[in-house]
C-alpha cells in the first residue's frame, strides 16, 4: 500500500513556492522584454560600432552564469553599497537584466529578418520611422521572434530556481526544505516537476497557438 508523510499543508507550502516562482518569472520576463525591445531596437538602429558598449554590457549578462550574477549582485548591493534590498528585489533585478540581454538579440534578429525592400517601400509612401516600426517592422518581426521569446520565458522560469541563493523560497527551494524534513525525495521531486509542468505547459501551448494562427493569416 502506498504510504507517505506528505500532507495537505506540505502541498500548500509547495503551491506557495510555485506562486513565488510565477511572480519572479512574470516580473522578470515583463521588464526584461520591455528592456530587450529597447536594447534590440537601439542595437539595430545605431549599428554595431556605436552599439559596442551596450553589446559589451549585454554580453556580460549572457556570458556569466546566472548563479554567479545573483551572488555577486546581492553581495555588492548589500555589503558594499549598503542598500539593504531584499533577496526578492535582487532576484527580480538580476533576472530582468538576464532576460533583457537575450531578448535584445531576439528582437534584433527579428528586425533584421524584415526585408529592406519592404521597409524602403513603406518609407517611400510617406510613413515615418515610427510608423514603419509600428505597422510594418514589429508585426513581421514578432512572428519571427515569438518562438525564441517563448523559449526564453520558459528558460527564465526554470532558471528562477537559482534565486534560493539570495534567500528567496521558490518552488525548488520549498521542495528541498520538505525533502530535508520528510526524507521522501523521489515523490517530492515528482510533485515539484508536476508543478513546473502545470506552470509552463499553458505558455508553450499558447505560443504554439499563436504561431499556427499567424502562419495561416
Amino acid at each position: 500500500m502506498f504510504d507517505t508523510a506528505i500532507n495537505a499543508n506540505d502541498l500548500i507550502f509547495l503551491a506557495k513556492g510555485a506562486g513565488m516562482t510565477i511572480f519572479v518569472t512574470v516580473i522578470s520576463v515583463f521588464f526584461g522584454t520591455v528592456l530587450g525591445i529597447l536594447f534590440g531596437v537601439i542595437r539595430y538602429q545605431i549599428g554595431p560600432v556605436w552599439a559596442a558598449p551596450l553589446t559589451f554590457v549585454l554580453d556580460i549578462f549572457r556570458s556569466i552564469p546566472l548563479l554567479i550574477q545573483l551572488v555577486l549582485t546581492y553581495a555588492f548591493l548589500g555589503m558594499v553599497l549598503k542598500l539593504g534590498l531584499s533577496g526578492l528585489t535582487v532576484a527580480c533585478m538580476v533576472l530582468t537584466m538576464y532576460c533583457s540581454a537575450y531578448c535584445a538579440e531576439i528582437v534584433r534578429g527579428g528586425i533584421e529578418s524584415v526585408p529592406l525592400t519592404l521597409r524602403r517601400a513603406s518609407r517611400s509612401i510617406g510613413l515615418s520611422w515610427g510608423q514603419d516600426m509600428r505597422y510594418i517592422v514589429m508585426p513581421l518581426a514578432t512572428r519571427v521572434a515569438l518562438p525564441s521569446w517563448i523559449g526564453l520565458a520558459l528558460g527564465v522560469m526554470k532558471d528562477s530556481a537559482l534565486v534560493y541563493v539570495v534567500q528567496v523560497t521558490e518552488l525548488l527551494k520549498s521542495t528541498q526544505i520538505l525533502i530535508t524534513r520528510l526524507q521522501e525525495p523521489l515523490l517530492l521531486l515528482a510533485i515539484c516537476g508536476a508543478f513546473y509542468f502545470i506552470i509552463s505547459f499553458p505558455v508553450a501551448r499558447f505560443g504554439g497557438y499563436l504561431e499556427r494562427r499567424w502562419s495561416n493569416d
